[in-house]
């Protein structure tokens, strides 16, 4: 989205991650080729002011800028919190109740208390319109004008805000609701309409109707948060390009992100897993697995021969209770803990850590800003793993002695341990839920994570690394430059990017490769278009191409990566060849003389954008400068008995070549890595922090 009235824009690139517990600002001087950093705590009331702070932290204005990229929760945050619109649904005669039946499947079989999903749209809600097209694409029952008047009547006197659109097959055509979308929008001006073919031409009506209910129910409140950083970016005198991170880790602009809200759900995450791919890209790692963590969630994804792995669909709120989302997306999974996270008793005195979270507001107790219940960062702190002088490079002091009274009060005394104890259980506790978000994205997926190095980031996830690469048997741990901004840079080396997904059910031995080129030459027309219009920072455009294939008779796909070469060659014993490969990984077996078919095509169009290098850092010897030591404190760990004398190191002064033997600590602006007896540190060319863990 390019400004109106915009001036000259300068030579800077800024990236705003909004997290939970902070913002992140990463700022790229194309002229110079320097990056600056800031960090602020986040505003939950006006998230802008998080964003100016921490603009205004790293010493830039946005009137420098020509293009401004934004990461943010909001999107996500308003789905898992119920937040969102008073939302109507509008559907074809007979269709209503899909959304709440959805899949009849039962997660949690033995579960007498199990809970099923609860649709965003309550059944009052849901209106039948009498209309029906056919899986060819040919009208059954037209659509008439007296329906659609009827049913607005209805949306007017229930004072809805917000209104999803979903008829039966419009996937195939969406004429009859592009029609209904023009009808209400102007009958019900004011009210945020979405129809299901903007976001979803994929069949399965359940997840298109969650995938539309979900955008319409967050539209409004994302609608409203973009403006306001539209009308800030104008009085701020910035005239170049805003850009939002959808959750393919691609780029589009803000225009299309207040209409197609939902593509920024993993916004931030997303990121990260972008960043991840470049620095193996640029270090020569064919696969890593991504651990973030920050203030309120611990996010995962991988990168496997050099790519980032997606999925077609998510469950939003987790696989048992949760709603499906069928949009392109990186795969990642997350789960409610993070330095903010609460640690609290629940039944029986059994110690739980999150997913509640103190956030930035009240915050953990050492922030003194009115938390009263132990975090994660207080365990830490009082474990000596965080320096109380030194946090956010001084600029924020932390309180030592109101962490180990809340730890006291509320963990410790009432079962019956040292202050000690319960902070290292709180970090145990915390670690172990991490690692099972790592075994979802690489175990479930018929991976193994101690076949990878995993690439630690946010501002706790050094913190935590070693400790669920222990769990996970993982031999390699890496620490990037700026790990706490890491996905802030994630969002620097990001590609404007489009998706497009289409069923085409067709048996692979009938595939007809010209009329299947056409279809992909549609598409990619229209995303290059898109792409070339979003910003004037577009080098090359790069066309990548799937198909979603399953053997005859089986249900579920699997997605398939297929190069265009193989499309212009017509080999369809290529074809079926990585087909088999995938359903290998994936399922542990596959059929080859079984036959295939095609489910749905995807092709996803990429905009190249400019992009920070990497540069190297100094070298030295096998010992660390002095400059770099910041003396030795006490830190427990519970490996080694108790309090353990521990260096610690200033980071900025490390140079390649480096070796440091755990345990010790890795000290700098927005992070702590932490390593653990055992664990030998080198640092690369580049300035990474490369840990070999002992017994992983």
């Amino acid at each position: 989205m390019a400004l109106p009235n915009a001036r000259p824009t300068g030579t800077a690139r800024i990236a705003a991650d909004v997290g939970g517990t902070f913002t992140d600002i990463a700022i790229f001087d194309e002229r110079t080729g320097s990056i600056r950093l800031g960090k602020a705590l986040t505003t939950p009331d006006h998230l802008v002011d998080g964003i100016n702070d921490g603009v205004a932290k790293s010493l830039a204005t946005f009137a420098e800028a020509n293009l401004f990229l934004h990461g943010t929760t909001v999107a996500i945050n308003t789905l898992l919190e119920r937040t969102g619109a008073r939302t109507a649904l509008v559907t074809t005669k007979g269709f209503r109740d899909i959304y709440e039946i959805g899949r009849v499947n039962r997660p949690e079989a033995y579960n007498l208390y199990f809970k099923k999903h609860k649709p965003l749209v309550e059944r009052a809600l849901r209106f039948e319109v009498n209309e029906r097209m056919m899986s060819s694409g040919e009208v059954r029952f037209a659509l008439h004008e007296e329906e659609l008047e009827r049913v607005a009547k209805l949306l007017d006197e229930e004072r809805i805000e917000a209104l999803a659109i979903l008829f039966l097959h419009s996937y195939r055509n969406p004429s009859h609701e592009i029609a209904a979308k023009q009808f209400f929008e102007k009958r019900l001006p004011g009210v945020y309409i979405t129809a299901s073919h903007e976001l979803s031409q994929e069949y399965r009506e359940f997840e298109r109707t969650s995938t539309v209910a979900a955008n319409a129910y967050i539209g409004p409140r994302v609608r409203t948060y973009l403006g306001e950083i539209v009308t800030h970016l104008k009085t701020q005198q910035f005239g170049g390009s805003f850009l939002i991170v959808q959750s393919t880790g691609g780029l589009y602009d803000a225009d299309r992100a207040q209409a197609e809200c939902i593509r920024m759900l993993e916004s931030g995450p997303a990121a990260g897993v972008i960043a991840t791919q470049s620095l193996c890209r640029e270090v020569g790692w064919p696969k890593a697995i991504a651990f973030d963590m920050g203030g309120t969630t611990a996010k995962s994804g991988v990168i496997l021969e050099g790519e980032v792995l997606m999925t077609s669909s998510s469950m939003i709120g987790g696989y048992a209770e949760g709603l499906p989302v069928q949009i392109p997306m990186i795969d990642i999974q997350e789960v409610g803990t993070g330095g903010g996270s609460i640690a609290r008793l629940g039944p029986a005195r059994s110690l739980r850590v999150g997913p509640q979270s103190a956030g930035a507001s009240p915050g953990p107790v050492c922030y003194t800003l009115g938390g009263t219940e132990p975090t994660v960062t207080d365990a830490n702190l009082v474990l000596g793993r965080l320096n109380a002088n030194r946090f956010l490079g001084g600029d924020m002091k932390l309180d030592l002695e109101a962490a180990r009274e809340a730890l006291r009060t509320k963990i410790a005394e009432p079962l019956g341990l040292s202050i000690e104890r319960a902070a290292d259980g709180i970090i145990r506790i915390a670690a172990a839920s991490m690692s099972n978000v790592v075994k979802r994205v690489t175990t479930e997926r018929g991976l193994d994570a101690r076949d990878f190095p995993m690439v630690a980031f946010g501002g706790a996830g050094p913190l935590h690394a070693v400790l669920v690469a222990r769990d996970l048997q993982i031999g390699k741990v890496i620490i990037p430059n700026a790990p706490g901004h890491f996905s802030a840079y994630g969002m620097l080396v990001a590609d404007l990017r489009r998706d497009y997904v289409k069923t085409l059910f067709t048996p692979l031995a009938n595939l007809d490769f010209d009329k299947l080129e056409t279809q992909f030459v549609a598409m990619e027309t229209e995303g290059e278009r898109d792409v070339l219009a979003a910003s004037n920072s577009i080098g090359a455009v790069v066309v990548s191409r799937g198909l979603d294939m399953r053997y005859v008779g089986q249900e579920h796909a699997v997605t398939v990566d297929i190069p265009v070469a193989a499309f212009k060659a017509k080999d369809m014993a290529e074809v079926k060849r990585r087909f088999d490969a995938v359903h290998t990984v994936r399922y542990g077996y596959c059929s080859e003389k079984e036959l295939a078919e095609i489910v749905s095509i995807r092709t996803s169009v990429a905009g190249a954008m400019p992009k920070p290098a990497l540069s190297k850092i100094a070298t030295g010897s096998a010992a660390p400068p002095a400059e770099a030591s910041n003396g030795i404190r006490k830190v427990y760990f519970s490996a080694a008995g108790g309090w353990v004398d521990t260096h610690t190191f200033q980071r900025e002064h490390l140079r390649a070549g480096n070796v440091i033997i755990g345990p010790a600590l890795i000290e700098e602006y927005a992070s702590t890595t932490v390593m653990l007896p055992g664990d030998k540190l080198s640092v690369d060319a580049l300035g990474n922090l490369s840990i070999e863990v002992a017994n992983g």
